[in-house]
């Protein structure tokens, strides 16, 4: 199943990620600091989505009250739904 997620708060500007059931094949960040989302979108292929949810929720960016990984954590949870 592929998911597009429109984020909010952070510099990308949406989300695009693949499901296998509730195994991440694909992640894929629009905008926002390249290596930095490419770095998180490798770290959680393969990762069971609930495992990546439960790591990335509430990580926060400097001052903002979101991240990146934690906007990931709210688009898992919406594809899961």
């Amino acid at each position: 199943m592929t998911y597009k997620y429109k984020t909010k708060g952070v510099c990308a500007s949406h989300i695009e990620l693949e499901l296998e059931g509730d195994i991440i094949k694909e992640v894929r960040f629009i905008g926002g600091c390249s290596g930095n989302t490419q770095g998180v979108a490798a770290l959680v292929k393969g990762m069971k989505a609930n495992e990546a949810i439960e790591r990335l929720e509430g990580i926060r960016c400097g001052f903002k009250p979101t991240s990146c990984p934690d906007q990931l954590s709210k688009a898992l949870r919406e594809a899961l739904e």
